[in-house]
């Protein structure tokens, strides 16, 4: 399948809410003619280069880092990936996070001829998140997620390829990622306005990948016409 024109979209979602496993369902059915930029991805690649750096303190505690970094952390991957075009589609996971970010989005890409097009909210229970959270585990070195509950590995504590242990993100906690939803919820009230505004937002509620996917797909059948590719 491919899209019909460009998409240039955002997903918000609560941490955990499983943005990461429905963008990777939704680029493998465009056989990754859709790229999709993670900010969590981006912080967590920074961190595990220095581990010991200020930003890994701020993350493991939960609080968010400065709208100046990850604009330009966003905005630098955007840039290497030559998404700066009218004929790339591509979805943002996890920025921006407030309206201060949203503006600079707006301003950047408009300056590129390039304005956002789709805003996704996905709406999840915050105690399937915190339940999820605490049965979570990933493999480091690749970013493979496991749940204990519904994707277990087939070895425990081992990754299915490679046969590593796997270990639980420094925020992976039920007190850490409290706070950070009650941040998110916080934050979400004056986003979701903004785009509302806008016109662009759209809201998908589900409390698993397996409902969420299939409404994010039909949403985006239906305003991009998507086509058969031979």
């Amino acid at each position: 399948m491919s899209l019909a024109r460009p998409l240039r979209a955002i997903i918000l979602g609560a941490p955990g809410s499983g943005k990461g496993t429905v963008l990777s369902k939704l680029a493998k059915h465009y056989e990754n003619k859709l790229t999709t930029v993670s900010s969590g991805d981006l912080l967590r690649e920074r961190i595990n280069k220095d581990p010991n750096s200020e930003l890994a303190a701020i993350v493991s505690k939960g609080r968010l880092v400065s709208n100046e970094l990850i604009i330009n952390t966003i905005f630098d991957r955007l840039d290497h990936l030559k998404l700066f075009n009218d004929h790339s589609s591509w979805i943002l996971d996890g920025f921006p996070r407030n309206t201060i970010q949203a503006k600079e989005l707006d301003e950047r890409l408009l300056y590129q001829n390039l304005p956002l097009n789709m805003v996704i909210e996905l709406d999840v229970p915050f105690e399937v998140i915190l339940n999820r959270i605490e049965r979570r585990f990933i493999h480091q070195p690749s970013g493979r997620i496991y749940n204990l509950e519904y994707n277990p590995p087939k070895v425990p504590g081992k990754d299915d390829i490679t046969g590593e242990p796997l270990t639980k993100r420094p925020d992976d906690n039920v007190e850490v990622f409290s706070q950070r939803l009650d941040l998110y919820s916080e934050l979400l009230v004056n986003l979701r306005s903004y785009y509302q505004t806008k016109g662009l937002l759209h809201t998908i509620e589900g409390e698993t990948s397996d409902i969420i996917f299939p409404k994010l797909l039909k949403l985006i059948e239906e305003k991009y016409n998507t086509i058969s590719v031979e």
